[in-house]
């Protein structure tokens, strides 16, 4: 038997950052999960998951060790922001300019962050990495889980976390339940080549059906998450790969002109999900193990990472105030903060796929007025920028410089 302080279970790229975040503490810490991950590629390969990752992201990642390395494999800053609406006039221009600041955040590779957070727990002399790795069972006790590996191995903690994803085995062993709903849309990814450059613009046109995103990536190439019907999605992913082009090029309105490059295709369907709680004795969840959001503002691994630096501080907190940091009494405080947080980000997110989704005339019409508004409107902009940098509201520690 093994005796752990924290065990993570999921180390991908939230459940890692946390695991690093808590490096220079005297605690014994294990990160658990079910795949090996591949932390090499040919160089001309391209990641089709790929996030963008805010100011406050990009501090928490350079102040758990990530930064340095993810920025020596490949990360892409985007200066400007184009957002338009098909059925009207309505569109909004932002600019890191407008802030003083030189970009508006990065377009990074889901596997960039995830070698680079890989990297730096096997830096860390405090940090035990088990994968590929299954947890067979779960057993809560006054003043530790006890974790049964597949293998029989038998580890003990005082707080276990849950960081495996929206469908989480923890979670769902712990009783917590969800609240949400099926968007009805799959998110169809790719990453291409256009004709035109990108500018270093996010491109986003919405329409009835769901938003079209081109994000900005190396090479002139663009992070693509086209939202449609799960049949429209269906057809898309069956084309060959000249007629799917076409059609990319056709539902952006040949914006950056022809589509001259493709990668492989993939897709996720899309859902609104949220636990109802965060924590129970001796456990916490975060990520999307605590909430799934629709990608239109990209901001669920933000949220991610946001949940992993406050729970961080949390116990680090609690550690220098010598208390049990597997108890309530710590632990409701990151549920608190965090909650309160997501809860409002999915609100606002899920309002905005209802307002855009809409093609009642009167909505239509309001919409795009909003969205003139805000073009025209400096300090309403500065807002929403601060906002989509993620330099709004109780920032934890490690999000700030």
């Amino acid at each position: 038997m093994k005796n752990y302080d924290l065990i993570v279970c999921g180390g991908g790229m939230v459940g890692a950052a946390l695991a690093a975040a808590l490096g220079d503490t005297a605690l014994r810490i294990a990160v658990i999960d079910l795949y090996k991950p591949k932390l090499r590629w040919p160089k001309d390969s391209w990641g089709i998951r790929t996030c963008a990752i805010t100011r406050a992201s990009q501090h928490i990642l350079e102040n758990v060790g990530a930064w340095e390395y993810m920025v020596s494999r490949r990360v892409h800053p985007y200066s400007e922001m184009h957002v338009w609406d098909s059925t009207g006039t309505g569109a909004v221009h932002f600019s890191a300019a407008d802030v003083g600041e030189p970009n508006l955040g990065h377009i990074v590779e889901n596997r960039v962050i995830q070698a680079a957070l890989l990297k730096r727990l096997k830096e860390l002399s405090n940090v035990d990495i088990l994968c590929p790795a299954r947890i067979s069972a779960l057993e809560w006790g006054e003043e530790q889980v006890t974790v049964t590996l597949e293998d029989g191995e038998v580890l003990t903690t005082a707080l276990l976390v849950g960081a495996d994803g929206r469908d989480s085995w923890v979670r769902s062993q712990a009783g917590i339940t969800t609240q949400g709903w099926e968007y009805d849309q799959t998110a169809v990814i790719t990453v291409v080549r256009t004709e035109r450059h990108h500018r270093d613009t996010a491109w986003q046109r919405f329409t009835p059906e769901g938003p079209l995103a081109f994000l900005p990536l190396g090479e002139g190439r663009s992070s693509i998450v086209w939202s449609v019907n799960p049949q429209h999605a269906e057809c898309l992913l069956s084309l060959d790969d000249a007629t799917f082009m076409t059609e990319l090029e056709q539902a952006f309105e040949h914006t950056l002109g022809s589509v001259t490059e493709m990668a492989e295709r993939g897709a996720f369907p899309l859902r609104l999900q949220h636990a109802k709680n965060y924590i129970k004795p001796r456990l916490a969840l975060i990520g999307d193990a605590a909430h799934a959001i629709h990608p239109l503002a990209g901001q669920g691994v933000n949220l991610g990472l946001a949940d992993a630096a406050t729970l961080a501080e949390v116990i680090s907190d609690a550690l220098q105030q010598k208390r049990d940091i597997g108890s309530m009494r710590v632990l409701r405080r990151y549920e608190r903060w965090r909650k309160s947080d997501n809860i409002a980000m999915m609100a606002a997110m899920d309002g905005f796929k209802r307002l855009f989704g809409s093609e009642l005339p009167p909505v239509r019409w309001g919409r795009n007025l909003g969205l003139t508004l805000t073009d025209t409107i400096p300090p309403v902009k500065k807002h929403f920028i601060h906002h989509a940098m993620g330099m709004a509201g109780h920032l934890p520690r490690l999000a700030c410089r």
